[in-house]
C-alpha cells in the first residue's frame, strides 16, 4: 500500500476527527497540526512493520455547511 486516506471532519465538541478508509484507524485532535501528528502516530502504531506501512498519508477535509434556504 502506497497511500492511506483519512476523511477529516469537524467534531461536534470542537477539534477534528480523522477516520481512515478501509481500516479501523480513528483519531482526533484539537487543531489540524495536532491531527497531522496524531494520524501519523496512529498509522505507525497500526502498521508496525515498515514494509507494509503506507508511504503517504492523505487527509481529505470534509466540511458540512448548513444555512437557511
Amino acid at each position: 500500500m502506497n497511500e492511506i486516506i483519512f476523511v477529516v471532519e469537524e467534531s461536534d465538541e470542537g477539534g477534528y476527527i480523522a477516520k481512515a478508509l478501509g481500516t479501523g484507524i480513528i483519531t482526533e485532535a484539537e487543531t489540524i497540526e495536532e491531527l497531522r501528528e496524531a494520524v501519523k502516530e496512529a498509522v505507525h502504531c497500526h502498521y508496525e512493520d515498515e514494509a507494509t506501512r503506507p508511504k503517504m498519508i492523505r487527509l481529505h477535509l470534509v466540511k458540512d455547511e448548513v444555512f437557511a434556504a
